[in-house]
């Protein structure tokens, strides 16, 4: 039987923690609060020694277990910001620890990894997924006889990460009114709830999903754990397949609401708090942010607790960022371009068909011989979003067949 998490042990895990895990900062931001008209503080998980709030669950975790379990090994699957959490936790309670990650992880996060475990830890890749990669993780585990240390369905894990909640009530004695947590798997959020709902039950608490990989709100309209048969992994730290049993029990009861987010809003929102408030925050840190806008209305004059859950976002990724933040405000469009094959008709496009502040990004021709035209992959930033009726009017009028791809997804992904 497994146990529930608990206030008293949310509490015991403080202590433990007290000393290795940082008192994060919660910041009010004057910028989002004067947007919505309320009080907005951000809780700064991002400033943790790991850059994400993952270590608080797992140190509790692994250094709960009994000394038996510890002889015999420690595993996890992770492809980012648990394993790194396992791995500093084993660093420190000098565990033997086995971290399997995906062989499609980047070398920066499996570097990371190694650096904060150093000999207490190996690294194992395998498998094209997360998915493929925990059954190996998981099937290993059952093996050896070692214990696998799950990112967020295993009660003492959700209390480390409920010490987060501690932390706000004691940083902010007024209380607040909202508090919006980002939402994966469901460990964060469970652990806030088990917190807020004993010691501030007036608050609010609002879980933020990812549109691509929103697996707590199916489960919760379902009254069912349903594992999603697709999904958007942009938000790799929340984007799960399906939400743990012990959360979505804690989440089914508890929590007031939740919201979904586009990723191309998210990606909006992780550009401009880099821009405005000089926060990196990765595409899960931003996933509370960007559902200020669309509560606005409720929020008005409220005290607002938003969690920035972690910070290691890869800077290789912000070209994708910002490309998706463009095509959200419908800033960015793509077109295949019929061009005539004869000299001048690139030119004719440029002149006639683009006008004054639109700008051609992205452009990809090759000649067809013996063919009277050619197709030319065009993409197109335009400065306003309205900008786009009078683009396609323009290319009717000039005779240049065309078609739309933005909205044609596996024709879009294939060329783009």
């Amino acid at each position: 039987m497994i146990n529930h998490p608990s206030l008293k042990g949310v509490e015991t895990a403080a202590k433990k923690l007290k000393g290795l895990t940082r008192i994060t900062p919660l910041e009010f931001n004057k910028r989002l609060s004067k947007n919505v008209n309320a009080s907005v503080f951000l809780k700064r998980e991002d400033l943790q020694q790991v850059r994400s709030f993952k270590i608080r669950g797992a140190f509790n975790k692994i250094s709960s277990l009994k000394k038996d379990e510890i002889k015999k090994g420690i595993i996890c699957a992770s492809a980012g910001n648990h394993a790194q959490g396992f791995a500093f936790s084993c660093q420190k309670l000098e565990i033997k620890g086995e971290v399997y990650m995906p062989a499609t992880t980047p070398d920066q996060k499996v570097s990371q990894v190694r650096m904060f475990g150093a000999e207490f830890v190996d690294i194992i890749l395998v498998g094209d997924s997360y998915d493929a990669c925990q059954k190996v993780a998981l099937d290993a585990a059952k093996d050896s006889n070692k214990t696998f240390i799950h990112p967020f369905d295993d009660p003492e894990v959700i209390e480390g990460q409920g010490t987060i909640a501690l932390e706000m009530l004691d940083q902010y004695s007024k209380g607040f009114d909202y508090v919006l947590v980002p939402l994966g798997g469901g460990g964060l959020i469970s652990g806030m709830l088990t917190v807020f709902k004993k010691k501030s039950p007036s608050t609010k608490v609002i879980g933020i999903e990812p549109e691509g990989a929103a697996s707590m709100k199916l489960a919760l309209e379902k009254g069912k754990r349903i594992s999603l048969e697709s999904m958007d992994y942009f938000v790799d730290g929340a984007a799960v397949r399906q939400v743990g049993k012990l959360p979505f029990k804690i989440c089914k009861e508890y929590l007031d609401q939740i919201l979904v987010i586009p990723e191309g809003k998210i990606c909006q929102t992780i550009l401009e708090v880099y821009n405005k408030d000089g926060i990196v925050a990765e595409p899960a840190g931003a996933l509370a942010i960007a559902a200020l806008n669309l509560m606005s209305e409720r929020l008005k004059n409220k005290s607002i607790g938003v969690l920035v859950c972690g910070g290691n976002n890869d800077i290789f990724r912000m070209p994708e960022i910002k490309e998706r933040a463009l095509l959200y405000a419908e800033l960015k469009h793509y077109f295949l371009v019929d061009f005539p094959q004869r000299s001048g008709a690139l030119k004719q496009f440029v002149t006639q068909i683009l006008g004054p502040n639109d700008d051609i990004t992205h452009f990809e021709f090759s000649k067809k011989h013996f063919r009277n035209s050619a197709t030319a992959v065009v993409g197109i930033e335009l400065k306003e979003a309205s900008d786009l009726t009078i683009l396609v009017e323009r290319m009717k009028k000039y005779n240049f067949k065309f078609d739309y791809i933005n909205d044609k997804k596996n024709l879009f992904q294939v060329l783009i």
